[in-house]
């Protein structure tokens, strides 16, 4: 096979770069959030790429679906697409499993964008007990719907977490991508550092053996070995250490919110670190997850327009607020 160079990414970086104009900036942010009604929102979000006329998590579903569209017929390495697809086959996995667990429907809790359709996978498990899915997942569904019938639901969101990071990880390293593998490595420092604080939190730290996953930056023994208050010495020396320090006094009962924020915070940082680079795959990661932090981002705005909660709430809920 043909090694993929950064220069064969020099077409897709260049209208990639100029679709970086449309995405929602610092000061459209606050134009949405001071916007005087719903249709002046609306408008500023059509001005983004969002369907004006359509419900907003419809137009949601459709900037990220008319995304992977576009890219994967555009890039020269499309499997860069699966580490932002891979997250809704386990969401939706998930939502498959607990809705058969209550009785219930999943309708309206799957989510497209997956490497796999949601709605044959739903029809799938309901019919045969099988899904059209990869090895990894198939297996991760068939343990987390045992342990669903042993009535533990959280080792079942934990077995199907395990799967999900371990996929990502075996994706970046399939690709080559020294870039990808790190940002990988982050996401599982981050998720490894938000499992240790809310078990801190709650004390429930017996939960740690079985939660914590591999190939991050800081092993999870390290991470079990660590006294909570001692968090921000352990990842001290990496791009979490904000958060690390903010996960310590959160674990004592400081606040989540600030942590939280802080987690993924690091991971834009990861990002920013990358986006002066001109052309190559780290161009099309970045605006990937740009998109994806709009469309959190949006959400976020749009519901607490809608609930009514002032600027000033909304934007403290914010990544980069304050």
């Amino acid at each position: 096979m043909t090694r993929i160079k950064d220069t064969d990414y020099l077409a897709v970086s260049a209208r990639l770069h100029a679709m970086e104009n449309r995405l929602l900036t610092p000061e459209k942010q606050e134009r949405l959030l001071e916007a005087a009604n719903e249709a002046e929102a609306r408008k500023l979000l059509a001005e983004c790429g969002y369907a004006e006329n359509s419900p907003l998590e419809e137009a949601l579903r459709l900037r990220r679906e008319s995304l992977f569209k576009d890219l994967s017929s555009s890039i020269p390495e499309p499997r860069l697409l699966d580490l932002f697809r891979i997250k809704f086959d386990y969401h939706n996995i998930k939502a498959i499993l607990k809705a058969e667990r209550r009785g219930i429907s999943p309708e309206g809790l799957l989510l497209s964008g997956g490497r796999y359709d949601a709605e044959r996978m739903q029809n799938e498990w309901h019919q045969e007990h099988r899904l059209t899915a990869s090895d990894a997942a198939r297996d991760a569904a068939e343990k987390a719907a045992a342990l669903l019938r042993e009535n533990d639901p959280q080792g079942a969101d934990l077995v199907l977490d395990a799967a999900c990071y371990a996929e990502m990880a075996a994706l970046a390293a399939e690709t080559k991508s020294g870039f990808l593998q790190g940002y990988v490595r982050q996401l599982i420092d981050a998720a490894n550092l938000r499992t240790a604080v809310r078990a801190a939190r709650s004390g429930s730290s017996e939960v740690l053996p079985r939660a914590l996953l591999e190939g991050g930056s800081v092993s999870p023994h390290g991470i079990m070995m660590t006294e909570p208050g001692k968090l921000g010495e352990l990842f001290g020396a990496g791009a979490l250490e904000k958060a690390a320090a903010l996960g310590a006094a959160a674990a004592g009962g400081g606040s989540l919110t600030a942590f939280e924020k802080a987690c993924d915070e690091a991971t834009d940082a990861y990002l920013a670190a990358a986006r002066r680079t001109p052309f190559g795959e780290e161009t099309v990661l970045c605006y990937l997850a740009a998109v994806e932090n709009e469309i959190t981002a949006i959400r976020i705005i749009m519901t607490g327009r809608q609930a009514g909660l002032s600027p000033e709430m909304i934007r403290s809920r914010l990544r980069n607020a304050g």
